[in-house]
C-alpha cells in the first residue's frame, strides 16, 4: 500500500513538472550581494523537488540509523542486567558490580536505572568496598529521581548491615517525609534499626503496629516486645517510682511471662523492694513454672519468710518432683532457722536433682550446725560436679 502511495505522488510530481515546463516561461532571480542567479522557474521548482526527495531519504537514512543504535542499546542493557542479576543471586559480586553499571549507562528508562544501580551497590556492599557502594546510590539519586523508594530502602538496608542504625534511621526518615503508608517490609527494616540503637520505646510502637500485618511472625514480634520490655525495666531500675510507673503500666498477660517477670523481680531486689519482687514472682509461677523464677523466691529474704515458707509449701504440692522448689525451700528453711525441715528439703532436691547449688546450700547448712566433716563432703560433692558438667 505504501509503495502504491509513493507511485501515485511520484507520478503527480511528474505530470506537475510536465505541465510546469510546458506552460510556464517564468523565472526565479536569487540575490546575494555581490552575486545575482537568475533560474528558470522550472529549474527551480525541479531542484526543490530533489531537494525534498535528498533530504527525506536523509533523514530517513539518519533515524534508521538512530533507531538501530537505540535497539542495539536497548539490547546490551537488558544483557548486561540479566548478566548482573544472575551474578549477584549466584553470590558472583565481582562480575555483577562490572555489569551493572554497563546496563545503567545504556538503560534508556529510570526505572531499570534504579535497577542496575542497586545492584552494583549491593554487589559493592558484598565485596566491602563502601564508598563504590555509595557512588552507585548517588548515580541512582541523580539519574533516577523517581526511584527514591527502591534507592532509599537499600542505603538503609546496606547501613544497618553494616553496624549503622542511627544512619539508616535516618536514611529511612527522608523516606517516610513523602507520606502515606509504608510497606511491611520496610517497618520490619526500622524495627531492626531500631532494636540495634536500643531505641526500645519506638521499638514497642512497631510492634503494636506489625502485629495488626500480615504477614509478620507473630511469634518473633511477641519476643522482641518482651525483650524491648526487659531492656526498659532494667532502665528504670535505679528508680523506684519509675520501676512502678512502667510495671503497672504493662498488661495482664505480659506481666505474667515468666522472663518479663524475672526482669521484673531483679529490677526490685536491686531497690531493696522485696516485698514486690516476691508478689512479681507468686502472680507469674502460677501461669509458668520457670526454675529462675523459683530460684529468685529465696534471693530476697526480710521477716516475711514464714509466709514465703507457707506459699512454696502450697506449690510443692502441685510440684512435689520439683527440685528447685525443694532447693527454694531448704534455703528459707534454713533462714528460719528450722534446722530439721531445711535439711529434708535439701537432700530431698538432690535426690531429684545433683546441683550445685544444693549441695552448697546443704554444706552451709552443716557447717551452722557445727557439722564441718559433712559440710566439707558436701563442698567437694558440688565442686566435683561442677568440674564433671565443665569437662
Amino acid at each position: 500500500m505504501r509503495l502504491i502511495l509513493w507511485l501515485l505522488a511520484l507520478s503527480a510530481a511528474a505530470v506537475a513538472v510536465v505541465f510546469a515546463a510546458k506552460y510556464n516561461d517564468g523565472y526565479v532571480l536569487l540575490v546575494k550581494q555581490p552575486y545575482q542567479i537568475e533560474l528558470a522557474l522550472n529549474i527551480f521548482i525541479m531542484a526543490l523537488i530533489a531537494a525534498f526527495f535528498i533530504f527525506y531519504i536523509a533523514a530517513r537514512l539518519l533515524l534508521r540509523i538512530f533507531n538501530f543504535s537505540q535497539r542495539h542499546r536497548h539490547k546490551k542493557a537488558n544483557v548486561m542486567m540479566t548478566t548482573g542479576l544472575k551474578s549477584f543471586f549466584e553470590g558472583d559480586y565481582a562480575t555483577a558490580k562490572k555489569t551493572a553499571p554497563i546496563a545503567f549507562k545504556n538503560a534508556d528508562s529510570s526505572t531499570v536505572k534504579a535497577i542496575n544501580a542497586v545492584i552494583a551497590a549491593r554487589s559493592a556492599h558484598k565485596l566491602e568496598e563502601f564508598s563504590q557502594r555509595d557512588n552507585y546510590l548517588n548515580m541512582a539519586a541523580k539519574d533516577a529521581p523517581d526511584e527514591r523508594a527502591l534507592r532509599l530502602v537499600t542505603q538503609a538496608e546496606l547501613l544497618l548491615d553494616q553496624g549503622h542504625p542511627h544512619q539508616a534511621l535516618e536514611t529511612l526518615q527522608s523516606l517516610y517525609s513523602t507520606g502515606g503508608l509504608q510497606q511491611t517490609a520496610v517497618l520490619q527494616l526500622e524495627l531492626k534499626a531500631q532494636q540495634q540503637a536500643g531505641n526500645w520505646y519506638a521499638v514497642l510502637e512497631l510492634t503494636e503496629l506489625l502485629q495488626k500485618r500480615r504477614p509478620v511472625n507473630k511469634a518473633l514480634i511477641r519476643e522482641i516486645r518482651l525483650h524491648a520490655h526487659i531492656e526498659n525495666i532494667k532502665k528504670h531500675a535505679t528508680n523506684l517510682s519509675s520501676l512502678n510507673k512502667y510495671w503497672h503500666h504493662l498488661s495482664t498477660e505480659e506481666k505474667t511471662d515468666s522472663k518479663l517477670a524475672i526482669a521484673a523481680a531483679r529490677a526490685y531486689m536491686a531497690l531493696g523492694n522485696c516485698d514486690m519482687a516476691h508478689e512479681i514472682i507468686e502472680h507469674s509461677i502460677t501461669t509458668d513454672w520457670n526454675p529462675e523464677l523459683i530460684i529468685l523466691y529465696s534471693e530476697c529474704l526480710d521477716y516475711h519468710v514464714s509466709r514465703q515458707i507457707e506459699k512454696a509449701e502450697v506449690w510443692l504440692k502441685a510440684q512435689p518432683n520439683n527440685a528447685q522448689l525443694l532447693l527454694t525451700l531448704g534455703k528459707l528453711c534454713t533462714h528460719c532457722e528450722l534446722w530439721g525441715k531445711a535439711q529434708n528439703y535439701l537432700e530431698a532436691s538432690l535426690s531429684v536433682e545433683q546441683s550445685h547449688a544444693a549441695h552448697l546450700a546443704l554444706a552451709q547448712l552443716h557447717e551452722k550446725l557445727g557439722k564441718h566433716e559433712l559440710a566439707m563432703d558436701q563442698y567437694n560433692k558440688g565442686l566435683g560436679l561442677t568440674l564433671k558438667q565443665l569437662g
